[in-house]
């Protein structure tokens, strides 16, 4: 596509700082930029722009998203498209399309839209479980409907919960220093291999210079909910925590056979779950007998069958492991 090799050589500008010309007058770029350009060419064809109309014509919001099958299935931000009355969707190729909202999930910023045709250009999801802080990842949007944008960078936090504009805490927030760029909103958070990591989310605008994404583990999951069902209904703990290493001391003391736990930051005391066992600095390493390493295997945990149960917690408090009894709300 020409638009591809466009693109990849205004990365090539901006990136290749070791490149070398041939005889020939052809450019050899280092395997930074190879990699970054492999990654892109890989993706980009499937990453489209999104507008949202919200009283007639009149254009209110826009984003990016991107097709997770060729039937047409497209993944965004659920603010790109919330109250929207007409969405349209323009891809690399300067096609428009009519777009379907199919399920939209606030709690994560996640919303699954879908036009109608065939054999659109996909791509999948990637684990974001065994992503490493410093490893390369690549954020790329459609701000325009027919010219991609790329910023690169490395991961610089991993199990992150924070706020989404809905108020409710999103869960497996990747942090990276890949610039999110306006309307890059909704568009994938890649791998060196070309696989989606997250979701791209300007949930804090005054983030400048940094890119929040919510990890494809839990998008994965969030987006077969809403392809099936149109929503996702959860369990709700009222926790803010992130993932936290435990020392090599607690877990030999405690005879643990994880090395990870969450840290809990804050409790939510006004939330509807029976959570008041929970104290501030408790470390969550259990889950009804289930070892625990992450927000995000919490999140995954936190699904509807567990909504107004009694569930048993194994926490560290005070460097000793102890059971408590949280009863868990659905969230709103």
């Amino acid at each position: 596509m020409k638009k591809i090799k466009t693109i990849s050589y205004n990365i090539e500008n901006e990136l290749n700082s070791g490149s070398k010309e041939n005889m020939h007058g052809d450019v050899t770029l280092d395997p930074y930029s190879n990699t970054v350009i492999s990654a892109v060419e890989k993706v980009s064809p499937a990453v489209v722009q999104i507008l949202a109309y919200k009283n007639g014509n009149t254009k209110e919001a826009g984003g990016s998203g991107f097709f997770i099958s060729s039937e047409g299935f497209i993944v965004t931000n659920s603010h790109v498209v919330t109250e929207a009355a007409k969405l349209e969707v323009r891809t690399p190729d300067g096609d428009i399309f009519q777009a379907e909202l199919k399920g939209n999930d606030p709690s994560t910023d996640i919303a699954v839209i879908k036009v109608y045709g065939k054999n659109f250009p996909s791509v999948k999801f990637g684990d974001s479980g065994k992503l490493k802080v410093g490893q390369l990842v690549v954020a790329i949007g459609n701000p325009y409907g027919f010219q991609y944008t790329v910023t690169a960078g490395v991961v610089s936090a991993l199990g992150r919960s924070m706020r989404s504009y809905a108020g409710r805490l999103i869960d497996n927030i990747i942090q990276t220093d890949a610039a999110l760029n306006p309307g890059n909103s909704g568009g994938p958070l890649i791998n060196s291999k070309g696989e989606v990591v997250g979701i791209n989310t300007a949930i804090i605008a005054s983030a400048q210079g940094l890119c929040f994404a919510v990890g494809s583990n839990t998008s994965e999951y969030v987006v077969g909910k809403l392809i099936m069902e149109g929503k996702v209904r959860r369990a709700y703990l009222g926790i803010e925590g992130q993932t936290i290493n435990l020392s090599k001391r607690i877990v030999t003391y405690n005879h643990l056979n994880i090395n990870k736990g969450i840290y809990i930051e804050r409790i939510e005391s006004n939330s509807k779950a029976g959570n008041s066992q929970l104290l501030s600095g408790d470390i969550i390493v259990g889950f009804n007998n289930i070892p625990i390493t992450s927000v995000d295997e919490l999140y995954l945990n936190l699904n509807e069958s567990f909504i107004g149960k009694i569930v048993d917690l194994d926490i560290l408090r005070n460097g000793k492991k102890i059971p408590v009894k949280v009863t868990l709300a659905e969230a709103a």
